[in-house]
């Protein structure tokens, strides 16, 4: 398996550390899970931050695994390039969710656009 695809399923997980850290870091700490999204949507400052990390990290997961298997289904680029690419791309979501820990939303906005350019750089790699 290449450095990529576990890149992956790094990126699968990363949204449930953010999960973990709006709940451990909600009004009473972590709650019993009978409702789990009422509580998550309650929450204020770093915890909502957190949380709201989490939905954006789900929502550009899919993006990634599919510019990854696109990048080696094409197969004309570099393995060590998909490999960096795919090793940015999660550095630049881990500055991503802790820009938006400490609210730094500027920052924040850049670090995001670098990571799509980095989706983006799977499928221009592989023409």
């Amino acid at each position: 398996m290449t450095v990529a695809l576990w890149c992956v399923l790094i990126a699968i997980f990363l949204p449930y550390l953010c999960t973990v850290i709006a709940k451990i870091g909600g009004r009473f700490g972590l709650r019993d899970n009978h409702d789990p999204r009422d509580f998550l949507e309650s929450l204020d400052g770093f915890a909502r931050r957190a949380h709201w990390a989490q939905l954006n990290s789900f929502e550009v997961t899919p993006a990634f695994a599919a510019a990854v298997i696109v990048a080696h289904l094409a197969g004309n680029a570099e393995l060590v390039t998909i490999n960096v690419l795919s090793v940015l791309f999660i550095t630049s979501r881990l500055l991503y969710i802790i820009c938006y820990l400490a609210d730094w939303a500027t920052l924040r906005s850049l670090v995001w656009f670098v990571g799509m350019g980095l989706i983006a750089s799977f499928f221009f790699v592989s023409i």
